[in-house]
């Protein structure tokens, strides 16, 4: 008899922890759900933010924005958003902010910026037999481009003395479209980011060559609308800083890029 007591103890004493922790589990759930939501806007851009093979959005910039706004006390809403209109969501206040590989350069004044959080080389891909090795080399070329994208404007503007005058820009509305034109020589060099030339190439295994000579190195950083003065940005700017200098920057981009420490060099970027 008193061996059966023990063993109703036993399982009454296992019974209460789990219904113990499922409450704890209850109120973790609970307190998540309760949290302000902060709705984020980007498109597809791997290996940044895309959707994984069950449909969520994952990538270095869903990852970072994740733990910057738990910390602030706050849960994140990744939306896909049309590219071409992130300034007339933000600016409407459908989305809170934007952050999908977002370059600061030239745009400093359009947006209220957290960051740099990221530095970022934007170069020229062409396919491995051309006879393109340096960016004088593109004169009378044709280049694609995803449309408002920071490449885009470098080859509109040509502001920089190094960018020569093309056959023709093609500017295209997704970012895989660039490289397609590209693969089956429709256009002979494409421009964007280089971890997106990279990861194409790794999705897709095939081979494209990419120009010693950079377009530029930007700061990558997160927008808000001009007139948002709610202060989130400030903070979110000071919580990037301190994901960077306790490694959790660094160890979330690593699972995304080889040489992880270059894209945290954005102390000298003079934004």
């Amino acid at each position: 008899m008193k061996g059966k007591r023990v063993i109703a103890g036993i399982l009454l004493a296992e019974i209460l922890a789990v219904t113990l922790a499922g409450c704890k589990n209850i109120d973790n759930t609970r307190e998540e759900t309760e949290k302000p939501v902060i709705t984020l806007g980007s498109d597809n851009y791997p290996p940044y933010n895309y959707l994984n093979e069950d449909g969520v959005p994952t990538g270095i910039d869903v990852e970072l924005a994740t733990e910057a706004f738990k910390r602030m006390g706050y849960q994140v809403d990744v939306v896909q958003i049309n590219w071409e209109k992130k300034k007339e969501l933000v600016e409407s206040g459908e989305i809170d902010c934007i952050m999908g590989c977002f370059s600061m350069e030239g745009r400093l004044d359009d947006y209220r910026w957290a960051g740099p959080y990221i530095a970022s080389r934007q170069v020229v891909a062409v396919n491995e037999s051309s006879d393109i090795y340096k960016l004088s080399d593109l004169e009378g070329k044709n280049l694609a481009v995803q449309s408002t994208t920071k490449p885009e404007g470098i080859f509109l503007d040509r502001m920089d003395e190094r960018i020569p005058k093309l056959g023709n820009l093609i500017s295209l509305g997704h970012r895989e479209l660039i490289y397609t034109f590209l693969g089956k020589g429709y256009v002979d060099a494409v421009a964007a980011h280089e971890e997106s030339v990279v990861q194409y190439m790794k999705d897709y295994d095939t081979s494209f060559r990419i120009l010693e000579e950079p377009l530029m190195i930007t700061g990558i950083g997160v927008a808000f609308a001009k007139d948002d003065d709610r202060g989130i940005c400030e903070q979110m700017e000071q919580t990037l800083e301190e994901m960077r200098q306790d490694g959790t920057s660094l160890k979330i981009i690593e699972k995304y890029l080889d040489d992880p420490q270059k894209y945290l060099e954005v102390d000298d970027l003079g934004y």
